[in-house]
């Protein structure tokens, strides 16, 4: 069963459900600005192992199989389990944080259930907004926390419950090409240094 680990896109795979890991502790231990600067890297993981699996000369089709399903067990935690997590610690687990993480675990199921017996449309899109932009917007909205002040956690409820309406809507997104991988590179570092440099200040 491990030795599947082997395959490098796999184990690019696995290194990002660790990442994964380690954000959910993070954020259970109360440094959810750091737990989310971690979580960036497991989104980084997920982009890049499928650039490897592409890539990789006669690959064997049990590695493949393994890597797809392996694949969207990572998705669902740093995509779902991981934002929710998030949000019930910086909503002090109310109500509406209730609410929203479970919309956001439903949604996240869903949409991952379709895209695996799916796939992209024939035009090359996903439809439903992928599990990918969650870690992003949390990112964005930690890095302004301040500036929103006391509606933070209003704010951080009602934007993911719209986004869990967007993961299982029929709206078509177009899969990432290069240059949306480099500006996903360059966010998820700079971000994540700013969330770090935030958190030690």
């Amino acid at each position: 069963m491990l030795r599947h680990l082997l395959d490098p896109a796999n184990a690019i795979t696995a290194a990002g459900i660790f990442f994964s890991s380690f954000a959910v502790y993070l954020a259970l231990a109360g440094r959810t600005e750091v737990a989310v600067a971690v979580a960036l890297w497991a989104m980084l993981a997920d982009h890049l192992d499928g650039a490897v699996a592409i890539r990789i000369v006669n690959r064997p089709p049990e590695k493949a199989k393994m890597g797809k399903s392996l694949d969207g067990f990572a998705d669902i935690i740093y995509g779902a389990v991981f934002p929710v997590v998030c949000i019930i610690t910086a909503s002090n687990a109310s109500l509406l944080s209730l609410l929203t993480g479970t919309a956001l675990l439903l949604a996240g199921a869903i949409r991952l259930s379709y895209f695996s017996n799916f796939g992209l449309s024939e035009d090359n899109k996903f439809t439903g907004l992928p599990l990918s932009y969650d870690v992003p917007l949390l990112a964005v909205l930690f890095l302004i926390k301040s500036a929103l002040g006391g509606q933070f956690n209003t704010i951080l409820n009602i934007l993911f419950l719209v986004m869990s309406v967007f993961h299982v809507s029929s709206i078509q997104i177009p899969a990432p090409g290069k240059l949306m991988y480099v500006a996903i590179l360059v966010f998820s570092v700079a971000a994540s240094a700013s969330l770090v440099a935030g958190a030690l200040a």
